[in-house]
């Protein structure tokens, strides 16, 4: 599904990916893991197309897409559901979800789709005509993720889904991108929560200070000193 090889990016002067490689397969789960600064985030929207890399290529199945624009990605599936529920706080949950509907074949299968978001989120369709700034930390999650399922993605990456939500939520959202994953949508996660991607991911891949050091299957990256001590306090 995505393969990407090589890459450099840089925030003006500062590199902060170093020849960065990287694979999902179709249909699978897979988690890049690593603390605050790693690039992490920098790496997915270098595949989603909000950054450029240097040197180096990006490929959604079989086809390079690393020099076309972020809407274009959109159109062929590639969705990022960004960190720190960035929604539209005035704007009611369905319009906010409708947003994410905006390509000519998203819109075509706009109602069902709603319907599948609010079988996932049952309190979404409860609160679908409520201004979304007044949710909760919670629900704000869901509806990002949500917003991003109604483009149709076949690649969905989320930026930190488990950020700042309580233990109890965190279960329900992971609980629910291993259902999205279930539908055959491939799933590239960013997570500081290491032990619960382990748990969730097939592969992950570990990135210090914008290199690749680690990657392998998910259980045996759990079984690693390494990556215990250091990620996980054990």
């Amino acid at each position: 599904m995505l393969d990407v090889r090589n890459i450099d990016v840089s925030y003006g002067d500062v590199q902060v990916l170093s020849k960065l490689s990287l694979s999902v397969a179709k249909g699978k789960i897979v988690s890049i893991l690593g603390s605050n600064g790693a690039g992490k985030t920098t790496t997915i929207k270098t595949i989603s197309g909000q950054l450029f890399p240097l040197t180096g290529t990006v490929e959604i199945e079989g086809a390079r897409i690393d020099k076309i624009p972020a809407f274009k990605r959109v159109e062929l599936g590639v969705i990022q559901v960004p960190e720190g529920r960035k929604i539209f706080p005035l704007m009611t949950v369905l319009e906010n979800l409708e947003l994410g509907s905006y390509t000519a074949n998203a819109k075509r299968k706009r109602l069902p789709t709603l319907d599948y978001v609010f079988a996932l989120f049952p309190i979404l369709k409860e609160r679908k005509l409520q201004v979304a700034g007044t949710l909760s930390g919670g629900e704000q999650q869901m509806l990002v993720i949500g917003r991003g399922l109604m483009s149709l993605p076949k690649l969905l990456m989320l930026d930190e889904p488990s950020l700042g939500l309580a233990p109890l939520i965190v279960k329900h959202i992971f609980g629910t991108i291993k259902n999205v994953n279930g539908t055959g949508t491939t799933i590239l996660l960013v997570e500081q929560n290491i032990k619960a991607a382990l748990l969730l991911s097939d592969r992950a891949y570990v990135l210090e200070n914008g290199r690749m050091t680690l990657e392998g299957q998910a259980k045996d990256l759990m079984n690693q000193e390494k990556v215990r001590k250091a990620y996980m306090g054990i």
